[in-house]
C-alpha cells in the first residue's frame, strides 16, 4: 500500500474500533466507573499499571483493585488508615503484589499532598513533541525522597522495596514505557466516541504515543511501520514518527487500529 492507501485503511480500522463497544473488553472500563476527576486518574493509574497479560484477568484484578479501596480511590488514597492498608497485602496479579500496592497508595499520596496531583507532575516535564522524558521525571517523583512538612527536620521515605521500581518503566533506560503510554492515552486524548477518557486538558495529544506491544508492533511491522525488531524505546519513536504522518494532532488514535488489527483480527 502507498502512504494515502495505508492512511485511508489504518483511518478505517480506528473508526471501526474506536467505539464504546471497545470498552467491555479494555481495561480502560474501571476508571470509567467514576465521575470525579481524582477518582478517574488514580483508578486509571493503578489499573493500567496491571494492564499485562490475560486481558479477563487484568479487569477483573483492576475492579478488585477498586473494591478493596472501597469503591472511592481518591478518598483511600487521601484518608487510608494502616488497617485499610493491611488489606490490601492480599492483592497479587502476576508479579504485583499487596505490597507493590501499598507502595503505590503511599506514593500516590505523597504526588496528591505535595505535587498537586497525577496531571500536575506528567505535566510538568512535557517536551514539544514526546511525552517521554515527562515519563522518567513522573518516577523519579513517584519513588523520591521528600521533605515532610510535619517534621522539617526529617526526611520522609516513601516505603519500598527495589521490587516495586519495575512496575513504572522508565523510557530513559530504553523502554517503550507501554502502560503509561496506554495511561496517557486515557487521559488525555479527546476521544469524541467515548473510549478515552480526555480529563487532562493540559497536555496535548499529539504529544502521546502509542502503547507498544508485541500485538501492535507485530502489526506495524507488517504495515511497514516499524523496521526495529524490539519494542523498545527506539522502536517507539520509529512508530511515532510514522503515525505522525497520518495525524499529527492525534497520533494516538492509531492505537486503536494497530491493536484491534492484532487481537481481533490476528493480522
Amino acid at each position: 500500500m502507498n502512504f494515502l492507501e495505508l492512511k485511508y485503511f489504518l483511518d478505517e480500522k480506528v473508526i471501526q474500533y474506536n467505539t464504546v463497544d471497545f470498552i467491555e473488553s479494555d481495561p480502560v472500563q474501571i476508571p470509567h466507573l467514576f465521575s470525579q476527576k481524582q477518582d478517574i486518574e488514580i483508578a486509571g493509574f493503578l489499573s493500567a499499571t496491571i494492564a499485562w497479560g490475560n486481558r479477563k484477568m487484568i479487569i477483573k484484578n483492576g475492579y478488585r483493585m477498586m473494591n478493596l479501596m472501597g469503591n472511592s480511590p481518591y478518598d483511600f488514597v487521601m484518608s487510608h488508615s494502616e488497617k485499610d492498608l493491611e488489606r490490601l497485602e492480599s492483592f497479587v496479579h502476576r508479579t504485583f503484589n499487596g505490597q507493590d500496592f501499598v507502595c503505590f497508595i503511599l506514593s500516590l499520596q505523597h504526588i496528591y499532598k505535595n505535587h498537586g496531583g497525577l496531571e500536575a507532575v506528567f505535566a510538568r516535564h512535557q517536551e514539544k513533541d514526546s511525552m517521554q522524558k515527562s515519563i522518567s521525571e513522573f518516577k523519579k517523583v513517584f519513588f523520591e525522597t521528600t521533605p515532610n512538612k510535619d517534621q522539617d527536620e526529617k526526611l520522609f521515605q516513601i516505603p519500598n522495596q527495589n521490587r516495586t521500581h519495575k512496575h513504572i518503566s522508565d523510557p530513559m533506560n530504553g523502554s517503550a514505557a507501554k502502560r503509561i503510554n496506554m495511561y496517557l492515552r486515557w487521559m488525555c486524548r479527546q476521544d469524541n466516541k467515548g473510549v478515552d477518557l480526555g480529563i487532562w486538558k493540559s497536555i496535548s495529544p499529539s504529544l502521546l504515543s502509542c502503547p507498544l506491544d508485541v500485538h501492535s508492533g507485530n502489526v506495524a511491522r507488517k504495515l511497514g511501520l516499524l523496521t526495529r525488531k524490539q519494542n523498545d524505546e527506539k522502536a517507539l519513536v520509529e512508530l511515532d514518527l510514522n503515525l505522525r504522518k497520518f495525524d499529527p494532532n492525534d497520533p494516538v488514535k492509531y492505537d486503536f487500529a494497530l491493536f484491534g488489527l492484532g487481537v481481533f483480527e490476528g493480522f
